[in-house]
């Protein structure tokens, strides 16, 4: 059933049944209903993609994920995208995943030449990301998840995992610990500039200086067994070493074990803090002391920007940046009262 039909049925031009039914021109009640009555009739649905061509927006929001940023999704990241499509669905739009080949910019060259998509969320942000570089060239509306290095010019939710990461730091030290190792995630991001990772080191480094520690850091995969091997180098190179900081939950699992297979006692032996899910920090035992991250928040802060930004595409870009409190949990303790050799 198209247009054409209704309008021979109706006894009207093809424009007037339009005009009627986007509301973009006025149309007397009579005949508008006239219209309707065919439309009820036939049962006729409007083309969702030409409705939206017409109407210049496509209800339809991109969340785009970069190349190379892991074999799986964590637990943070499913989450996010959970909480993200809820928070779109409340301003009735909905969420179009896409996930770019080895061009980081493809996909959204594909969204933005076939209009799939009215604005985009990015996320796994670099320090230097072309993707952004791209939208901006574009002028076309996004937010990201985390920060770039020049962050005013874009608009962006993230979380402070530098001040997190140094509170950790703080709290261990407040507890004693001399001697701390920094978990992060995998080789492979820090060297494409995954801003989290980097952010984290840079609050870890700046913690440790301030506080008069050692510090060592050890970028991780993200997996159990990696957290595992992680901790016999850590004691291999460290010995002393009394507490680990993570930034990886992926691998939370295989440092508990790497521990316990060391003969490592949690926290009676050693404290382990970190940034975290909350659900992911719970599953382990004892808890994790994690400063959580709060992934629904986040999705409700970047879909509320992305809205307001197409609502206002002249707006000066709006920030969010989230820096949770630190959960005490059953993990750091005292450190020992010696070194153990």
């Amino acid at each position: 059933m198209n247009i054409g039909e209704i309008a021979q049925r109706a006894n009207v031009s093809r424009s007037t049944v339009s005009y009627a039914l986007s509301g973009k021109r006025p149309v007397s009640e009579t005949t508008r209903r006239k219209i309707q009555q065919v439309v009820d009739e036939l049962g006729y649905q409007p083309n969702a993609s030409a409705r939206a061509l017409a109407a210049g927006r496509t209800s339809t929001i991109g969340l785009v994920f970069p190349p190379a940023v892991g074999h799986h999704y964590t637990a943070m990241q499913l989450d996010f995208i959970g909480s993200l499509a809820d928070a779109a669905a409340v301003h009735e739009y909905d969420v179009l995943l896409s996930t770019a080949g080895t061009d980081s910019t493809s996909s959204l060259r594909r969204l933005l030449a076939e209009r799939r998509v009215d604005g985009a969320i990015l996320m796994e942000v670099r320090l230097a990301d072309e993707r952004v570089d791209y939208l901006l060239e574009a002028d076309f509306p996004f937010v990201t998840i985390g920060r770039t290095a020049a962050p005013d010019r874009t608009c962006w939710v993230g979380v402070d995992h530098g001040a997190l990461v140094a509170a950790c730091v703080d709290h261990l030290a407040d507890l004693g610990h001399r001697r701390i190792a920094l978990v992060n995630r995998p080789e492979r991001l820090l060297r494409i500039g995954y801003e989290s990772a980097h952010r984290g080191l840079e609050g870890f480094e700046r913690a440790i200086a301030a506080r008069g520690l050692t510090g060592r850091h050890y970028p991780c995969d993200d997996d159990a067994a990696s957290g595992h091997a992680r901790v016999e180098q850590i004691l291999h190179d460290d010995p002393d070493t009394t507490a680990i900081v993570t930034l990886n939950e992926a691998a939370l699992g295989g440092l508990y074990q790497g521990l316990a297979r060391a003969g490592r006692s949690v926290p009676g032996d050693f404290s382990i803090a970190g940034v975290a899910l909350p659900h992911w920090a719970q599953m382990v035992s004892p808890q994790l002391t994690a400063a959580d991250v709060p992934a629904a928040q986040l999705g409700r802060l970047a879909v509320d920007l992305l809205v307001a930004r197409l609502d206002d595409p002249a707006g000066a870009p709006r920030h969010h940046l989230l820096a949770p409190p630190v959960s005490l949990r059953g993990s750091t303790g005292p450190a020992p009262l010696a070194p153990t050799s």
